[in-house]
C-alpha cells in the first residue's frame, strides 16, 4: 500500500514540475550571454546568476523581489565529462525535478546571467567548494512534497513583503532535497565564506576602559539564501565578461541614424507591467 502511495505522489510530482519548468511569457533579453566570453572569464567556484522564464522562475523573482531567479556553479573541468556534441559539463546546479546535475553553458545562451566571484578564494578552500558541489551530484529534489511545489503557481502571492522571503524556505526537511541557492550557500558555508552574513556589535572594555566595537558574524543557515543574495552580498564580486576582455568604447561602430518609435523592436518598446 505505502509504495502504491509512494509511486502516485512521484507522478504527480514528476507532472506538477514538467507545469511548472513550462516558459511563460516576458522580456526578451537586451543583450545574450556569450558562452566564449563566459568561458574566457569564469573561473572554478564562481556563481552564475540566471534570469528565468519558467513559471517557477516568475514565482521566485517576485518573491525575491529581484531580477534573477536561478543560480549555479562553476567547476570548470573537474567533471571531465562533455555533451554529445563535446562541450564541457561545467556547471552543476539544482533544477525542479532534475535535482542537482551538471549541464554545460550553453544552456544559458539566450538568458540574462551575471557572473559573482568570491573574493580572495584561497586554492584550498576553491578546491573545497568544487569537491562539495561534484559530491552534491544526484540529490534529488523531494517531488514527493507536493504542497513545497503548489505554492509556485500563485507567481504574486498576497502576502507582506517582509514575509515573501520566508516562502521560499519551506521545505520538507528530506536531506536529499536541494534548491539552486541553498545548495551553494551551504557550500560557501563550510568553508566558513561570508554571503550576507547576521552581523551583531558588541561593546567591551578595554584594559585602559576604553570602550570597543567589535562586529561579530554569524552564518545564517544556508535554507534562507536566494540567487540575488550573491548579487547583493559585500564579498562577491560582479565580473562583467565584456569589460575582463578589453572592452574599448572607441572601437565601436554606430550607425548615424535617428531611430524613430516605430523602428524600435517591439520587446523594447513594451514595457512589462511587473518591471515598472
Amino acid at each position: 500500500m505505502t509504495a502504491a502511495r509512494d509511486t502516485l505522489a512521484d507522478r504527480l510530482g514528476r507532472y506538477l514540475a514538467r507545469k511548472l519548468d513550462q516558459p511563460v511569457r516576458g522580456p526578451r533579453p537586451f543583450t545574450h550571454a556569450n558562452v566564449a566570453a563566459l568561458r574566457r572569464v569564469l573561473q572554478p567556484g564562481d556563481v552564475l546568476l540566471v534570469e528565468g522564464n519558467s513559471r517557477v522562475s516568475v514565482a521566485i523573482k517576485y518573491l525575491t523581489q529581484s531580477t534573477w531567479s536561478h543560480a549555479a556553479f562553476y567547476v570548470g573541468n573537474a567533471l571531465g565529462r562533455v555533451t554529445p556534441d563535446g562541450e564541457p559539463l561545467s556547471l552543476i546546479e539544482v533544477n525542479l525535478g532534475d535535482g542537482c546535475i551538471a549541464v554545460p553553458l550553453s544552456k544559458y545562451e539566450l538568458y540574462n546571467t551575471r557572473i559573482c566571484r568570491a573574493s580572495g578564494l584561497s586554492p584550498q578552500d576553491r578546491a573545497r567548494l568544487v569537491d562539495f558541489m561534484v559530491a552534491s551530484l544526484g540529490k534529488s529534489y523531494d517531488l514527493k512534497n507536493i504542497t513545497d511545489m503548489m505554492r509556485y503557481f500563485m507567481p504574486t502571492p498576497p502576502v507582506p513583503v517582509r514575509w515573501r522571503r520566508r516562502l521560499l524556505s519551506f521545505g520538507s526537511g528530506d536531506p536529499t532535497r536541494a534548491i539552486c541557492s541553498t545548495l551553494i550557500a551551504e557550500a560557501f558555508g563550510r568553508i566558513r565564506y561570508p554571503i550576507l552574513p547576521v552581523i551583531t556589535r558588541e561593546f567591551r572594555a578595554d584594559r585602559l576602559a576604553r570602550s570597543q566595537r567589535s562586529e561579530i558574524l554569524h552564518i545564517r543557515h544556508h535554507s534562507l539564501f536566494a540567487p540575488r543574495d550573491f548579487d547583493l552580498s559585500p564579498y562577491f564580486l560582479v565580473v562583467k565578461p565584456t569589460l575582463e576582455t578589453g572592452f574599448d568604447y572607441r572601437g565601436l561602430t554606430w550607425s548615424d541614424e535617428n531611430p524613430t518609435p516605430s523602428a524600435i523592436p517591439s520587446q523594447l518598446r513594451k514595457i512589462p507591467a511587473d518591471d515598472c
